[in-house]
């Protein structure tokens, strides 16, 4: 019988996040002897800012129903606005090498979470690649060596961040989601770097839902684990990591049991050739999401 492969990407959003969300997970994965790969932010934490979006639709209802002031913390809430964001990659060097040595695949999640987030659609081409630029410095001065993958704040991306990853010669990114690995076409050019598209809802898309109750969602994501596919699922150290992070043990625990096989993202994308098809990166609606983000077309 066909076994469901499930790839798991850490998203790593914030100061705290990084400081008590990651090696929480770690632990988890570890446990289980599951991989994942952690894409870091590395620059400066300005959460904060993010209350700018009080005017988008459906962001207040997200607030309320993901409870994220307890998620966070007011003193997460309150970097960048009312005090100084602090930079994580600074503070947190040597954890972030801790979980490379522990066998972790780790990637760039952005530089400014918020600025690539709320911003990078308004950005030129010069302004991405000096973005993504800061973040690729960042983690060389921590790790040594050039950043293997990317995987952008809020599933923000368009032609000119994807220019800047062909340019950075990235092994694959996971920007969108989607389905299967493909080839990003958009504004009419084909981008060399793969990507291969969170296939999964998130927790935070589902939590509050009445008809996605806490207690059944490790059996629904089982049941949405197609057998002998490729499923990737977005995981994030200030949800999973933190507040959620019982049942996101769990959650692993019970894929063990149903013989869910882990898989490594960077595994995945070795195995990718000059046959992946090409499909459009395309602005979309998801599900219990506010805003667009990239989606494959």
């Amino acid at each position: 019988m066909a076994t469901p492969r499930l790839a798991l990407k850490v998203d790593v959003d914030t100061e705290r996040g990084t400081r008590e969300g990651v090696p929480a997970l770690a632990r988890a994965l570890a446990r289980v002897d599951a991989p994942a790969t952690f894409y870091f932010s590395l620059g400066p934490d300005n959460t904060g800012r993010a209350l700018r979006r009080v005017f988008r639709r459906g962001f207040l209802k997200k607030v309320t129903r993901t409870n994220v002031v307890g998620t966070y913390g007011l003193r997460t809430l309150g970097n960048g606005v009312l005090w100084p964001g602090p930079r994580i990659a600074r503070r947190h060097a040597e954890l972030m090498r801790g979980i490379r040595d522990a066998g972790f695949e780790v990637g760039i999640h952005c530089w400014d979470h918020i600025r690539w987030q709320d911003g990078l659609q308004r950005m030129s081409a010069q302004q991405t690649l000096r973005e993504f630029d800061k973040a690729r410095e960042a983690f060389r001065q921590v790790f040594g060596c050039e950043a293997p993958t990317a995987a952008a704040a809020g599933w923000q991306a368009n032609a000119h961040s994807l220019a800047a990853y062909d340019a950075a010669a990235l092994r694959y990114a996971s920007d969108v989601r989607g389905g299967p690995p493909f080839r990003p076409r958009c504004d009419g050019r084909v981008f060399q770097t793969p990507q291969i598209p969170s296939t999964l809802p998130t927790l935070d898309e589902l939590l509050g839902l009445p008809e996605h109750p806490l207690e059944g969602l490790s059996h629904q994501y089982l049941g949405w684990l197609r057998p002998d596919a490729l499923e990737v699922m977005t995981i994030h150290a200030e949800i999973e990591g933190m507040a959620y992070l019982d049942w996101f043990a769990g959650f692993l625990d019970a894929c063990r049991a149903a013989g869910v096989r882990f898989v490594a993202l960077g595994e995945e994308a070795q195995a990718l050739d000059d046959t992946l098809p090409v499909a459009d990166l395309v602005q979309g609606e998801i599900p219990g999401r506010s805003g667009t983000l990239a989606v494959q077309g």
